[in-house]
């Protein structure tokens, strides 16, 4: 997974579904065929797993359809970064220069390391699914300055939330409100020779990135 000819893709798309009756469970190899969340990988490393605990009445379904996207599928940008839209989206554009909202997943051989969908509030341990606000094609990292936000979920500021990869600033450009993009990230445009979480020093990972709202430039 060192360089971006390596990669042959399987990108998932999410439906969620709640099986009417237990008989239409997802099976156990369902589960393991999606990206892990770090939560979920540190589970299945210390405690057994007992799949007849999931109750098909109180929690719904996630399936995954798998589409496999070759290498020269994906478009280049003038930086070198690959990528490939899922979803195009029919809502606004995001132009450089626009503020803008998205959910981000950083994912390393199938196991979610950094995602805006485990952000922690402030004060308290509990973990949500906070979308990220940043300004396209600014320098990144300058939108984790600001201050606290007091939201419906509780106090949550962005010096706490999950740390994006510097790609995520520039391969936003273009897209539409609705959108969703998958991105391979070269070292050199993601977490370089430290790394982060379960992403190694040097490694080339997975980007995935959904556009939720687009404001007007400021």
């Amino acid at each position: 997974m060192s360089s971006a000819c390596a990669f042959h893709r399987i990108v998932f798309f999410e439906e969620v579904h709640r099986p009417p009756h237990p008989a239409s469970m997802p099976s156990a190899s369902t589960f393991f065929m999606t990206p892990l969340s770090r939560r979920d990988a540190l589970l299945i490393c210390t405690a057994p797993i007992n799949l007849a605990a999931f109750s098909p009445a109180s929690h719904g379904r996630e399936r995954r359809v798998r589409k496999s996207i070759a290498i020269e599928d994906y478009n280049t940008t003038s930086e070198g970064l690959k990528y490939f839209d899922i979803v195009e989206g029919n809502g606004p554009i995001a132009s450089r220069g626009a503020v803008v909202k998205v959910h981000f997943d950083c994912i390393y051989r199938g196991v979610t390391a950094v995602s805006s969908r485990e952000s922690k509030l402030l004060a308290g341990n509990r973990i949500i699914a906070q979308p990220y606000e940043f300004k396209v094609g600014s320098p990144p990292g300058k939108e984790r300055k600001r201050e606290f936000i007091d939201n419906a979920n509780g106090l949550y500021s962005a010096q706490a939330a999950p740390k994006p990869p510097p790609a995520m600033y520039t391969i936003t450009e273009g897209m539409r409100v609705g959108g969703k993009r998958t991105v391979i990230v070269p070292p050199g445009l993601g977490y370089g020779e430290k790394g982060i979480n379960e992403i190694p020093p040097g490694a080339t990972f997975e980007l995935n990135l959904e556009l939720l709202e687009v404001m007007q430039p400021t």
